[in-house]
């Protein structure tokens, strides 16, 4: 009964052609990265990789193609790309491409809405630094950089890139076939992925100030679970996901969400109830009476 349960979840899954995997990878290392200095006579998005984030492309890419060609129900996959418009993220997916034959790729699409957060100013560099240590001081989410921007704007900015990611799902803009397993690989910056995880599980202000920046080519994998949720804990451990900063109750809500089904989420997410409201009671009486 279970394993026609699993096939029915499965099979419904297939019909509104949800991808099997939503995987975030952030570019290779920069010059910007090795030495800060570079963006004092380099615009942030003409920053190329170095030749060993060339190196790190291109194991990504091998990676990825393992990833999503690991035997499953379904032996048929294709990749579609979404990537940030700057130099070094266009290069990680060149290197990373090499991964995978024609066939195998049915599209890609320049995404403006990922690129990097706007840090204004980065002429002059001791100035950068003393803001940047400001922003430690008073939150990393709401702290806009001068003539630039805070992570809060680019969660709204993210936000309407994941609008318009949904509406090309539902529609199959992406031209995605039943009989194969979609694979979406959104290659972006480090700030970019986390706003992008945040907005998708619903993580508080609070959650993301205590995530870690991915490393460079470093990989985040939702994959679709028997109930129709994403989720991050079928392809990393708890270790990783701890490592990435996620709290326990975080991570019982990814394991959750293997099988879990949507609707279903306040029941068994109570935790994220109780981080708003401050509740002595469960009877609705006791309410009454008080």
């Amino acid at each position: 009964m279970e394993e026609n349960n699993h096939k029915n979840n499965h099979q419904s899954c297939k019909t509104r052609l949800l991808p099997k995997r939503i995987i975030l990878v952030r570019h290779g290392e920069s010059e910007g990265n090795l030495d800060t200095s570079a963006y004092s006579t380099t615009p942030d998005y003409k920053i190329s990789l170095t030749e060993g984030g060339r190196a790190q492309a291109r194991l990504a890419g091998s990676h990825l193609r393992d990833l999503v060609s690991s035997h499953g129900p379904c032996p048929d996959w294709r990749v579609y790309f979404y990537v940030s418009p700057y130099e070094r993220t266009r290069s990680t997916l060149r290197e990373i491409g090499k991964s995978f034959s024609k066939k195998r790729v049915i599209g890609v699409r320049e995404e403006c809405r990922i690129r990097e957060q706007d840090f204004g100013n980065f002429q002059v560099e001791e100035r950068m630094k003393i803001i940047k240590e400001t922003r430690e001081r008073f939150g990393r989410f709401f702290y806009r950089f001068p003539e630039g921007e805070s992570a809060a704007d680019v969660f709204d900015r993210v936000s309407s890139f994941l609008e318009s990611l949904w509406r090309d799902i539902d529609l199959n803009r992406l031209h995605s076939d039943s009989s194969q397993d979609l694979n979406l690989i959104i290659i972006s910056h480090g700030l970019a992925s986390r706003v992008f995880l945040m907005k998708w599980f619903k993580w508080t202000v609070e959650q993301f100030e205590r995530l870690n920046n991915l490393g460079n080519c470093e990989i985040r994998v939702m994959e679709l679970g028997h109930g129709g949720e994403y989720s991050l804990a079928i392809n990393h451990s708890d270790e990783e996901l701890l490592e990435w900063g996620l709290s326990p109750e975080m991570i019982k809500d990814q394991k959750w969400r293997i099988d879990g089904n949507k609707a279903d989420w306040n029941d068994h997410c109570t935790w994220y109830l109780r981080s708003f409201f401050d509740y002595e009671s469960d009877s609705e009486d006791d309410v009454e009476r008080s």
